[in-house]
């Protein structure tokens, strides 16, 4: 799929690599995320208002249908408003500068630490594992090993109870 960019030019935006599993609704939602806000970064300004433009663009792909749509908005639209406040989350656990991120990167952390701050009813694990998912997919060859990296890190700080419940439920007594 092709969006303009603040200056008119073209952003492709990623293509995943192969599939061999067909994708479930909130699959293809966070996927269809990724690419709005992926376009969103690429275009270079946060300004929130843009996601429109974005969404709109999105919701003529092809299988959005097949998508859970509430679940996309919820990523879409509240990654785009909560983006410096995610990136207080993660950047402290990145071991280079936000402009050095891929965008692709930075677009899976973003939708990584989204749920794990404020999707509580996502379990961590999930949160973390469908992230990188989506870095296998969409990011560069050792990306996800990053993006799990980093957000373990989140999911200690905003998620430690839930970690050490399910540490204790792990352990023999």
């Amino acid at each position: 799929m092709t969006l303009k960019t603040c200056e008119g030019e073209s952003v492709q935006t990623p293509v995943a690599r192969n599939r061999t599993r067909p994708r479930s609704a909130r699959r293809r939602a966070r996927e269809l995320a990724l690419q709005g806000i992926y376009a969103w970064l690429v275009r270079g300004n946060d300004d929130p208002g843009q996601a429109g433009e974005i969404d709109a663009h999105l919701r003529d792909t092809d299988g959005f249908g097949r998508a859970d749509t509430p679940w996309y908005d919820m990523l879409l639209y509240g990654v785009v408003k909560q983006a410096p406040g995610l990136r207080e989350q993660f950047m402290p656990h990145v071991d280079r500068a936000l402009t050095e991120l891929s965008p692709i990167e930075h677009a899976i952390l973003l939708i990584g630490s989204y749920e794990l701050v404020y999707l509580v009813e996502v379990p961590y694990r999930v949160a973390i594992n469908e992230a990188v998912e989506l870095a296998k997919s969409y990011g560069g060859t050792d990306g996800f090993k990053f993006v799990n990296g980093v957000l373990d890190k989140v999911a200690l700080q905003v998620r430690s109870a839930e970690i050490e419940a399910a540490s204790k439920r792990r352990r023999p007594n």
